[in-house]
């Protein structure tokens, strides 16, 4: 599994964006300097941040974008969310998709919703606020015993 560029990119700006004082005005020109993030496509990815309620914009001469809540209020899962849509690791777990040539003798998808959860769950519990403090020493990965795949 991978985000896209826009999903990482958008990380990277709403990054950027909470490391500045909550009024100030925010503009993709500044954002697309202090990330390295190219100006077509950090305007592009504020609309959608926009769109998606995570940035609040303001029109006119004095006018920007701010954070829509604090930064310790929004999640991974937002901004993932906010680009790539619902987090569906496979169409099994998207309920508006029967696509899937095994989806009537599948045994296995009862159990992607589980692990979906898990990813989802993992993504929610990284907040903005902490994408912008020094980096972490290194995690250990989480053994997940209490799933069984038939």
């Amino acid at each position: 599994m991978r985000l896209s560029s826009l999903a990482d990119y958008a990380v990277v700006m709403m990054a950027a964006a909470a490391r500045h004082a909550p009024a100030t005005k925010l503009s993709a020109t500044l954002l697309s300097a202090e990330t390295g993030v190219p100006l077509p496509t950090a305007q592009k990815l504020m609309g959608k941040l926009a769109g998606a309620g995570l940035l609040a914009s303001t029109r006119g001469a004095a006018g920007g974008f701010v954070l829509a809540r604090e930064s310790q209020a929004i999640s991974l899962a937002d901004i993932v969310e906010a680009v790539e849509g619902p987090i569906a690791l496979t169409t099994c777990v998207d309920d508006l998709r029967h696509d899937c040539a095994l989806e009537q003798a599948c045994r296995v998808k009862p159990h992607w919703g589980v692990v979906n959860d898990a990813v989802r769950g993992a993504f929610s519990a990284v907040s903005l606020s902490s994408l912008t403090e020094p980096s972490p020493a290194p995690v250990e990965h989480a053994e997940i015993t209490s799933m069984s795949i038939a």
